[in-house]
């Protein structure tokens, strides 16, 4: 598997979770909705996340 790297914008906050929306770019989304929870992402919540999606197996 050939890794893939998604942005995701801040769409709305809820009472414990951030939630952020796929870029998809003209492609249909991989993941499409992503909630994160507040209390990792502290008072001030980034605009963009960056994802990198990988087969989690290290070439050597």
């Amino acid at each position: 598997m050939e890794s893939q790297t998604l942005t995701f914008t801040l769409e709305r906050e809820t009472k414990n979770t951030i939630r952020y929306a796929e870029d998809a770019s003209g492609k249909p989304p991989a993941i499409g909705t992503l909630y994160v929870q507040k209390w990792l992402l502290g008072n001030e919540p980034p605009k963009q996340l960056i994802v990198t999606i990988a087969d989690g197996v290290e070439n050597s």
